[in-house]
């Protein structure tokens, strides 16, 4: 079959080189995590049955829970029912792993998609201010430095000292009931967890509109009289998103994996202080599940971060 050599079958490989490359990823992490649960110390037979199970009570639990199989038998069945749909039973609360991670997605979704928000307009908006503005430079520079230096839990325990306990703002725990009462309650842990990752986006924003503004063609179109606002839109922004698009894609997918840390410091009931709880009882099949559900949402998002720049940069298209 002739290779189509046009930019549009160019494309179409780089996609589906993107795509299957997403899939294999998947599919080797999700083996690893299989295997690596299933070598890491602890045993959760001894985690249900307790320390004075005898040995035959601990062979049958072995033998029902079907941990006596062979490693790559017990991921060839594991894989087959998560295709399905079907991770398993918890071994600590005997819930079907989807019923518990199920509502707790929705929990974590939210406040991943408030993060992301703040992120966003906040970090791009300094980045931009700091890469256009000589004055404006040092203090984003300043609150750059700042927001990378300070981990989240620290952030996160400032921010309760202050909003939550002295001047009562926002709620110090909990996730809350309904949407404005949930959006309420996530306000504070959507603030700890985009800090870092905000800080990292503006950093990047600013050097990349300040590169761009100090270009030729952007030279030429202020000394030709353009005016200001249209040399931003149509010369250095849109020449400067494809690193700006690549900085705040891979912030967003990170925000993922930050929720294990601010849910905890928040108790909020998310699949990150899900995560938590499963590893310090050994609950390997939601441990597993919600292991691969951090994999998967960092995978997609970083998929179409470069699908975005397949299709914004016609120099992605030329090297397919």
């Amino acid at each position: 079959m002739k290779r189509d050599h046009t930019p549009r079958g160019a494309a179409a490989r780089k996609i589906a080189a993107t795509v299957a490359g997403a899939g294999a990823t998947v599919l080797t992490a999700s083996f690893v995590i299989f295997a690596g649960l299933a070598a890491a110390p602890g045993d959760p037979v001894s985690q249900l049955l307790g320390a004075k199970a005898t040995d035959e009570a601990r062979a049958n639990m072995r033998r029902r829970l079907g941990l006596d199989d062979p490693l790559l038998e017990r991921y060839r069945h594991w894989l087959t029912e998560a295709l399905h749909g079907d991770f398993g039973i918890s071994l600590t609360s005997r819930q079907e792993v989807t019923d518990l991670v199920g509502p707790r997605l929705a929990t974590t979704f939210l406040l991943v998609g408030m993060a992301a928000l703040l992120v966003v307009v906040v970090g791009i908006g300094l980045g931009v201010v700091g890469g256009l503005s000589r004055r404006g430079r040092a203090v984003v520079s300043a609150l750059v430095g700042l927001g990378i230096a300070v981990p989240g839990f620290v952030a996160a325990n400032a921010l309760i000292g202050v909003f939550a306990v002295d001047l009562g703002w926002f709620p110090t725990y909990g996730s809350g009931h309904g949407l404005l009462d949930r959006v309420w309650h996530l306000t504070l842990p959507a603030v700890a967890l985009s800090i870092g990752y905000g800080a990292y986006v503006s950093q990047l924003t600013a050097a990349a509109v300040a590169e761009e503004s100090e270009k030729e063609y952007v030279m030429t179109a202020r000394g030709r009289g353009v005016p200001a606002g249209v040399v931003l839109r149509h010369h250095t922004l849109r020449n400067a998103a494809v690193p700006v698009l690549t900085a705040s894609g891979l912030a967003v997918a990170g925000l993922v994996a930050g929720t294990v840390v601010v849910e905890q410091m928040f108790a909020v009931d998310g699949v990150g202080a899900l995560l938590i709880r499963s590893i310090s009882s050994k609950d390997h099949p939601v441990v597993t599940a919600v292991s691969l559900i951090i994999v998967v949402a960092f995978v997609v998002v970083t998929t179409l971060i470069d699908l975005l720049q397949v299709a914004l940069d016609p120099r992605e298209r030329a090297t397919s």
